[in-house]
């Protein structure tokens, strides 16, 4: 019995140290994604900290069900907290009907209403099936904005501003940080998220790899 119990000790050492190592990892890859690929233009700082328009895009995740799951609970959570009291905000949800016939946008407003009891504007994107049709298609929502946020986990948020980047340079300089980063929150959740980014960076590479002359 003693041996089992030094060796179950072992064991749990062992795991605690590498998912102590994960969390830290996660957690420098989310602080790090939650301060990129914001806008460069020469107003952008002091938009954020004056009242003036604002949209909130939150991404929505994959849900079967009819209540949006723990994962689009967070991304709302973390959108609402990110609106600026200040500014006349939007709050735009984002998500087709991927795993379900309900759009993810609206399961998330629904959690937004009902749940939370949110009373702000809000808008619906509910046609899309991808992280580049979430931006494509709240464009048209979004471009009155004097300040853009996109909520997600934040190595998710960093892939939407690159896209946005991509796709409306004149609307990405208009990003700022959203509230989506704290330490210590949701950390299984950061470490599969760091992992995604770190697998979605080398496939790229990859590609580009094989696009080489």
């Amino acid at each position: 019995m003693s041996a089992q119990r030094d060796r179950f000790r072992r064991l749990f050492r062992a795991g605690f140290t590498t998912y102590t190592a994960f969390a830290v990892w996660a957690e420098f890859v989310h602080w790090r994604s939650s301060r990129r690929m914001l806008g460069t233009a020469p107003g952008a700082a002091e938009l954020k900290s004056r009242a003036g328009t604002e949209a909130v895009v939150v991404l929505g995740y994959g849900n079967r069900g009819a209540r949006a799951n723990f994962v689009n609970r967070y991304r709302v959570r973390a959108g609402i907290r990110s609106i600026d009291r200040t500014s006349d905000s939007v709050l735009v949800l984002c998500g087709g009907t991927v795993h379900s016939k309900v759009a993810e946008a609206e399961l998330m407003e629904r959690f937004a209403r009902d749940e939370l009891d949110y009373t702000g504007r809000i808008l619906l994107e509910s046609d899309s099936r991808s992280t580049w049709q979430n931006v494509e298609n709240a464009i048209g929502l979004i471009e009155h904005a004097d300040v853009i946020k996109i909520v997600s986990n934040s190595p998710h948020a960093e892939v939407a501003r690159e896209y946005l980047w991509q796709q409306r340079p004149d609307l990405a300089e208009r990003l700022v940080r959203a509230d989506e980063h704290r330490f210590g929150e949701i950390v299984p959740m950061k470490i599969g998220a760091a992992l995604r980014l770190l697998l979605f960076r080398l496939k790229e590479r990859a590609a580009r790899v094989r696009l080489s002359p």
